[in-house]
């Protein structure tokens, strides 16, 4: 069996009783990067071999996964934080095992994004989630505009680096129109920023940008 183990986005309470029981029996846990899935074992007394599994070896690290499902073991696949499959290479660890009628089950827990939506008050009812958007200014606004013709709230990730250029970007394309902006979520310096592009684009400029952002529209 191929567990896919959601696990905390900040606070390493925020793990399911059922996530840390499959931890523990599982023959072996596949993580982006191996010291710091460690501290999450550490921390539930959790002593399993782990193995990497990230972007730049998934094709040879995947063949070798399925291999070991295939005799029959069982392994836990985890992100550095959330749910696996969402922005990260366990979708292709995923795809490999269905199309190897590898049996497969989801142990839920944390998203960042759907935590951050339900934290804005934003209408949650129907969304679009955008992942991140291209990091070069020009593709960046013409997917906005298109993202602009929808009728249901925004959600999308950016970086520390591009926050600020991203917020003149959303007041270029949709005016000085209501956002929110999620970061540390969480953790002890969890912030949300709510209000037009421009006052939030004031508010965090004030200080240096940090972490991963979760941006509503």
């Amino acid at each position: 069996m191929l567990y896919i183990v959601a696990t905390p986005i900040g606070n390493l309470k925020d793990i399911t009783l059922r996530a840390v029981e499959i931890l523990k029996s599982v023959d072996l846990i596949a993580c982006e990067d191996t010291r710091h899935t460690k501290i999450l074992l550490q921390h539930y007394n959790i002593d399993k071999p782990v193995t990497s599994y990230f972007e730049h070896n998934k094709i040879t690290k995947g063949k070798y996964l399925v291999s070991l499902l295939k005799e029959g073991k069982d392994i836990a696949l985890v992100s550095d934080a959330g749910t696996p499959g969402i922005l990260d290479p366990g979708y292709n660890i995923i795809n490999l095992a269905i199309q190897n009628n590898i049996a497969l089950t989801v142990i839920p827990g944390a998203a960042a994004f759907v935590d951050a939506l339900v934290l804005s008050g934003k209408p949650a009812h129907r969304f679009i989630f955008e992942g991140f958007l291209p990091s070069r200014a020009v593709a960046r606004q013409n997917r906005l505009k298109a993202l602009a013709k929808s009728n249901c709230t925004i959600v999308f990730y950016e970086s520390c680096h591009r926050i600020e250029a991203t917020l003149r970007d959303i007041g270029v394309v949709f005016g000085n129109k209501e956002v929110v902006l999620a970061r540390e979520l969480t953790k002890k310096f969890e912030e949300v920023v709510r209000g037009s592009s421009s006052a939030v684009l004031n508010a965090i400029s004030s200080t240096k940008p940090r972490g991963e952002f979760v941006v509503i529209i």
